[in-house]
């Protein structure tokens, strides 16, 4: 008789097969040098943990050693692509600290630079998430409308990306009439190819099964995270600071907040899209309604002498060297303010002690508020709709790690 043996229970292997994915800190599909570390199980995330950083310039600090009026292409490279929106907000930002009563003319100016800087930004956005669904055509196609705008860019201030337009108090000259001409065409040429670009989207069964429900966050998280912008009016909650809080004669006009109602990447995209529409709607309404006055305010302090003056006169130059150097008395004082960035609420958290430099600068930027999130929503999804989210939302590096 054999004598049975006692053998250990077989161990049960956990089905799960985890591994885990560097998604970024220089994948093509991240759009930005940022990292996320994935712990997949196949390809449905079980955790993402983000890192930031990689790009950090340390731009707070920076301006804490800079006069004020050079700090304006510190902010170019928070979210270069409306990089204008920054600029404009700093400086209504240092305006709002000396007191400044800005021309009429100067804010219906800054209006039209602002929402072309806006339209610029979603052509970008929604154009990627196309490319990211597989439709590369839409993408080449708009970004053919993003080309006039950077010559529009061009021919106000002499930069296309990181612009450094405008100036505290205004704009350093009037736009020219090629400046005009330029604007007119583009507000001529880009309905026809967003609607284009609509038709190839907006109604397509692949896009929509692609993006419907992919990504989604409710309304009540949204303000939970602080979202703002895009994302959280795709939440369904109609938030606008030129609307609550305006700015530069942002009361003057008429146009439509447009939300959607379950936060996903399909809504975002929709939402997108009908601010394009409101920005031409907005941006044609200032050159209407464009009132005649100077370019500048009067702010001599901050204000260059004209370049003939400067050549050809000692106390031009002497001027010139101390509003540049920031040999100018700023007064004391702790101010906030924000505008409506492309991504959200942009704000300017400013400190000064009377020094030629800010005793402090804070920049709110809407990327780092909502990037939070981001662990939490792709959470469960599948790797693909993960890429998908971050492209409707927009996460631009600069913007992100200031």
């Amino acid at each position: 008789m054999i004598e049975r043996q006692d053998h250990k229970a077989p161990v049960v292997q956990d089905e799960k097969q985890i591994s885990y994915l560097n998604l970024g800190p220089t994948h093509p599909a991240t759009h930005g040098i940022f990292q996320n570390v994935l712990k997949m199980d196949g390809e449905v995330i079980v955790e993402s943990t983000p890192t930031i950083g990689y790009i950090h310039r340390a731009f707070e600090k920076l301006a804490e050693r800079r006069p004020f009026g050079q700090i304006t292409p510190i902010t170019d490279r928070l979210n270069y692509c409306s990089a204008p929106i920054n600029n404009i907000g700093w400086h209504m930002t240092v305006e709002k600290l000396l007191g400044v009563e800005i021309p009429k003319r100067v804010q219906y100016l800054r209006v039209i630079i602002m929402e072309l800087a806006r339209i610029t930004d979603h052509i970008i956005c929604n154009a990627v998430i196309g490319v990211d669904t597989g439709a590369l055509t839409g993408f080449v196609y708009l970004f053919q409308q993003r080309e006039l705008v950077y010559e529009i860019y061009e021919e106000i201030c002499g930069t296309r990306l990181t612009t450094n337009i405008g100036r505290i108090g205004g704009f350093e000259r009037d736009f020219s009439p090629k400046a005009w001409d330029k604007i007119n065409r583009f507000l001529r040429e880009l309905p026809e190819v967003l609607k284009e670009f609509e038709g190839l989207l907006n109604r397509n069964r692949i896009f929509m099964d692609r993006t419907i429900g992919a990504g989604g966050i409710t309304a009540e998280k949204a303000l939970n995270y602080s979202f703002t912008g895009p994302n959280l009016r795709a939440a369904g909650i109609d938030y606008d600071v030129r609307v609550m809080n305006p700015y530069s004669s942002y009361e003057d006009f008429d146009f439509v907040i447009p939300v959607g109602k379950n936060g996903d990447v399909y809504d975002r995209f929709m939402v997108r899209q009908e601010e394009m529409w409101q920005s031409l709607n907005i941006i044609k309404q200032a050159m209407d309604k464009l009132p005649e006055g100077p370019f500048h305010a009067d702010v001599p302090e901050f204000y260059l002498p004209p370049k003939e003056e400067v050549y050809n006169n000692m106390e031009a130059l002497i001027y010139h060297f101390k509003i540049v150097m920031g040999e100018t008395e700023i007064p004391k004082g702790e101010v906030y303010h924000c505008v409506e960035g492309a991504n959200g609420e942009l704000g300017f958290y400013l400190i000064s002690d009377g020094g030629r430099t800010p005793y402090r600068l804070h920049f709110r930027r809407p990327c780092f508020i909502f990037y939070q999130a981001y662990p939490e929503i792709v959470k469960g999804s599948m790797l693909s709709d993960a890429i998908l989210t971050m492209s409707s939302m927009n996460v631009i590096a600069g913007e992100l790690d200031a």
